[in-house]
Order: C-alpha cells, then structure tokens, then sequence
C-alpha cells in the first residue's frame, strides 16, 4: 500500500513554471510538487491550463497549486501573472522557463510573422519571464532558472530556421542570465532536449521522421517528458548548487553522435 504523502507546506518553496498545461512542463510541475513545493503554471491556453491544475488537485496538493493564463510574449501580461504568484505565494525559489512555439517551414517559405512570433515566445519569453521572477527570488534569498532550449539550438536541421536560431539565442541568454545574475545568487542553466514523446510531437513527427530519429540516437529511442523534468529539478535543486551556466542536452546521445549509426546497427544484426 502506498503511503499517503504529506500535505505541501504553505510556506514551501515555490516553483513558477511557464508552458505548464501539458507536455515537458506538466511533468516539471509534478517533480515539483512531489517533493513538497507549490508550483505555479503559466499558459497561453486557459482551458488547458484550467484542466491541468484540477488534475493536479489531491488532498496534499490542496492550496499548492496555481494556474496563471499569461502569453510570456507580452511584457504586461508576465508582468501581471508574476505579480499573481507573489501575491498568493508569497515568495519565488525557481523558475522554469519552458513555453515554446515551433513554426516548420523552409527558409523562403518563412514570413516574417512566423519567424517574429518565434521569437517572441522562445526567446523574449525566458526574457521576460527571468526580469519578473528576478526580484522575488533576490527577496528570498537566491532561486534557480532553468531555460528550456532544444537540441535544434546546437545543430541545425531542416524546417527550423526560426525555432533552431531562437533555441540558439537561448542557450547564449542563458550564459548571459547565469554571468550576472550568479553574483546575486541566482543560479542560471540550460537544458537542450532532443526529440521528445509529447502529445506535440506525435502530431508534427511523421513515422518517417520519428525512424530518422531512431537512427541517428544511439539509444534509438524519443525521450519522455519525465526524464527531461529529472534533469530540470536536478537543476533547480540543491544538489546542483555550484551549477551555473551549464547547457545540458538531455538526447540520448544525438548531439554526440556522427553518422554512420544504422550501418553499426544493421552489422551488429547480421
């Protein structure tokens, strides 16, 4: 028999995690709760944000729990939603900055439009997120900021030249954040996950797409949602607390590998 665990703290820490309703931040704000903080979630989609945290909801939950519709685009509405946390919260220890947005389309089929609007979320967002939570985690005596970027921010593939540029940018904002802000006591890093199996992904990843994948991963596999939220409260915690300004690529190896993969695979085979 499980062990019912225990009511989460009103004075826990607290968690702020963008791009929550669903996918690799759903799985971020689980690590959180489940080892005893209040997590808040910010998404663009207010039914699914309104659907995530009522799932959330159980009796050591109660109260530990908040959903903050916000585009992290929009400086007034982060603004305003961090605001929100720090009222009901009172404090802000970390802070997760997931929401992304992918547009594929080759270069010259890339309006302007779509590539500003990737940039937006993927880059202004961790931006402006970061200014809001900054002040609070200072209050509170130091904090952590986990960015998510994207493989695609560290080798470049077809179809991405706004989201693979905006990942790229990321990754060096978050050196900038980790430089500056590591003198206040706020630990900054990065993680790059490579193909993930969210409800996203199933959508936009033909099966030939996901077998490309397969044979250029030396574990041959996606990674799940729950193993990039490992790496990400690794991050967060205390145990990672002379961890500034790191990328880690949680890709089961893509970034490492060359070619010739399948040709090994077809040999050991034989």
């Amino acid at each position: 028999m499980d062990t019912p665990l225990s009511p989460i703290s009103p004075t826990a820490p607290v968690a702020v995690v963008t791009g929550g309703a669903r996918g690799i931040g759903l799985a971020v704000a689980r690590w959180f709760l489940a080892r005893g903080h209040r997590v808040a979630l910010l998404d663009l989609e207010a039914e699914a944000l309104q659907r995530t945290v009522a799932g959330l909801a159980a009796p050591h939950t109660s109260g530990a729990v908040l959903g903050l519709p916000c585009d992290v685009s929009d400086p007034a509405q982060v603004q305003a939603a961090i605001d929100g946390v720090a009222r009901a919260f009172g404090r802000i220890d970390a802070l997760v900055n997931n929401a992304g947005i992918a547009i594929f389309k080759p270069i010259g089929e890339t309006a302007y439009d779509d590539w500003r609007r990737v940039l937006a979320v993927n880059l202004d967002g961790p931006f402006l997120c970061s200014q809001a939570c900054v002040p609070h985690m200072l209050a509170a005596g130091g904090g952590a900021i986990v960015n998510i970027a994207s493989i695609s921010g560290l080798r470049a593939s077809t179809l991405r030249v706004a989201y693979g540029t905006s990942k790229a940018a990321l990754i060096h904002l978050t050196k900038q954040q980790a430089t500056e802000l590591g003198t206040q006591g706020i630990r900054v890093n990065c993680v790059a996950p490579g193909p993930v199996d969210t409800e996203m992904a199933k959508q936009v990843h033909s099966q030939a797409i996901r077998q490309d994948y397969h044979d250029v991963i030396p574990l041959a596999r996606y990674g799940t949602p729950e193993e990039i939220a490992e790496a990400v409260g690794f991050l967060c915690s205390p145990a990672a607390s002379y961890v500034n300004g790191q990328l880690l690529a949680v890709d089961g190896g893509f970034d490492a590998a060359g070619i010739g993969l399948a040709t090994l695979r077809q040999g050991a085979a034989r």
